[in-house]
């Protein structure tokens, strides 16, 4: 049985609350969080702070980090993983080698295995543009996200000062999948490719135009796209931004295996709730990250270095008689 430790208890620690109880060869040590325990609305599962993670130390075999990547998974991963292996879903694109580092090296001092920028991008989409790009070499591959609720973008609203709440939705320029699609060669950046939209709650007294562009110029979130900010109400927010979080994109890449001879390589999700299928991907990676910790695999690892089968609790044998 592998035991799990959930850090963090937003909308990605509850998605993994339910994920876990899905997989039989898993179970919850417990929920551990910066709140006080008594404040957190559980499924059941048994609430602690924070201060008592090391006290469990020798009852869990991997953490799954659920803060945000903005603040609290730069400092979160390396330090936690001084004394667990852990995963984590780190998605600031630009800084993922740096965190890398970061990880790997205080993983390796430390004997640990940890498992970072899991989810479905960074994840299973990066897994599908390296593949796409090994199978063809000649061509373009782009990536397109949404209609739906970005967490990561979301979590970066609700660090700016003054901003009581949030959520961000980033929507894909269809118009530009059917053209690449159909064979167009187009240069295109961030721009062209989505645009962003976000609806804040302000605290009492926040000065709304220096939030606006605070947001709109932020770099990595925003300042290389068309972002429209909704000022709206708590109320608001609650009955027409978070019911369900959904999301989705695909991967696409457009070559040629000889003159003329067009292929199409389309990886896409359609979620209904972002964070709830986010979990489920992570869950799978705690699995893997027990197994090759278990091997002495010690470091860093992203999803590029984990083999499938260390995914699923089905044997070598099934794999090959049922899914090959």
């Amino acid at each position: 049985m592998i035991r799990v430790a959930i850090v963090g208890y937003g909308n990605l620690g509850r998605g993994v609350e339910k994920a876990i109880k899905k997989n039989s060869d898993m179970s919850l040590i417990g929920i551990f969080t910066r709140r006080k325990p008594e404040t957190v609305s559980s499924e059941g599962s048994p609430v602690f702070p924070m201060a008592e993670l090391m006290n469990k130390k020798e009852d869990i075999d991997v953490c799954i980090l659920c803060g945000g990547s903005a603040t609290d998974l730069p400092e979160q991963t390396p330090k936690l993983t001084q004394w667990f292996n852990t995963v984590d879903s780190f998605d600031t694109h630009a800084k993922i080698p740096e965190h890398f580092l970061a990880v790997d090296k205080i993983a390796k001092e430390h004997q640990k295995t940890s498992i970072i920028s899991v989810g479905w991008d960074p994840g299973l989409f990066s897994l599908n543009r390296l593949i796409a790009k090994s199978i063809l070499p000649q061509g373009e591959t782009l990536t397109f996200w949404g209609k739906g609720v970005s967490q990561g973008h979301s979590d970066a609203l609700r660090r700016v000062s003054g901003v009581a709440d949030a959520v961000q939705y980033t929507i894909p320029n269809d118009e530009i999948i059917e053209r690449l699609k159909a064979g167009e060669k187009l240069e295109l950046t961030a721009r062209d490719k989505h645009v962003r939209e976000c609806f804040v709650v302000l605290e009492e007294g926040a000065d709304q135009e220096k939030i606006k562009n605070e947001i709109i110029e932020m770099p990595n979130y925003f300042s290389d796209y068309d972002t429209t900010v909704h000022f709206i109400s708590q109320k608001t927010l609650e009955s027409e931004h978070k019911q369900g979080m959904p999301h989705g994109g695909k991967v696409l890449r457009v070559g040629e295996t000889s003159e003329g001879m067009k292929q199409v390589y389309d990886f896409s999700l359609d979620l209904q709730s972002n964070p709830e299928f986010t979990a489920s991907v992570i869950v799978a990676y705690a699995r893997a990250c027990v197994r090759l910790a278990d091997e002495k695999v010690y470091g860093a690892q992203t999803v590029f270095d984990v083999a499938p089968k260390y995914l699923t609790q089905l044997s070598d044998d099934v794999l090959r008689k049922d899914y090959l």
